[in-house]
């Protein structure tokens, strides 16, 4: 009976110590970039970066009003498309893909893309999102053992993070997600960590299975124009 009562305190003691570790890991990585009072006072973000795909460089702009809309703009040769995203209707006008005008986004596109509206970092608000973190264990990047963690959201998508231990910064994700009934797998790195003028610090490079992406220039809080979330073949 000492002996079983003794496993089970073991057993419970681990578990304890692990969740100990992952919300150790949470607080040093949102203090890493920026601090979650820094992070909650941001209410938009326009985004200018540039993607380099197959030897081009692609234009991108996004507008994101936390919580409610998201624009994004791509100019690709000259031809330039976009995508909106509010949080109930959604848009596309892609022409570098054979639209010749703008369509409505399907319910499931719209309600599977919410987490695009989300401006602050979700291992702040995946709580209050109704996400699942856990901590996976430690693994290998590039000669760095990082603190590797898991989030799932509501619809059961998966996203893995490497989180380096000597800055707490992400270097890796993984995100796993279902497609014409196959799982895709899609990759991301992140590098170039600065701070902005808010205090919040976010990864300026980013590498890709399409490509490289380059952040130009990041504006916080500014005036945004609600008529750049009403479709329109402009």
């Amino acid at each position: 009976m000492k002996k079983l009562f003794l496993a089970f305190f073991l057993l419970g003691t681990s578990i304890f110590s692990q969740a100990q570790s992952l919300e150790e890991i949470v607080k040093k990585h949102i203090d890493a970039i920026g601090g979650e009072t820094n992070w909650r006072k941001v209410k938009s973000m326009k985004m200018d970066a540039v993607t380099k795909a197959n030897g081009a460089d692609i234009k991108v702009s996004r507008v994101v009003v936390d919580k409610k809309a998201m624009r994004m703009d791509l100019d690709v040769f000259g031809m330039k498309g976009w995508a909106i995203i509010t949080d109930k209707e959604g848009w596309q006008f892609m022409p570098f893909q054979g639209q010749t005008k703008y369509e409505a986004m399907t319910a499931d596109d719209v309600k599977s893309s919410q987490d695009q509206l989300q401006i602050i970092d979700e291992f702040i608000t995946y709580k209050d999102m109704g996400k699942k973190l856990e901590l996976v264990g430690k693994d290998d990047m590039d000669g760095v053992e990082c603190h590797k963690v898991k989030l799932t959201d509501k619809e059961g998508v998966e996203t893995s993070y490497w989180i380096d231990p000597s800055n707490y910064f992400i270097i890796k994700s993984v995100t796993k997600t279902t497609a014409n009934g196959k799982e895709v797998e899609a990759t991301l790195t992140y590098s170039n960590y600065k701070k902005h003028d808010t205090g919040i610090v976010m990864a300026y490079s980013m590498g890709g299975d399409m490509g490289d992406i380059e952040i130009q220039n990041i504006e916080i809080n500014g005036t945004i124009d609600e008529k750049l979330f009403k479709p329109s073949e402009q």
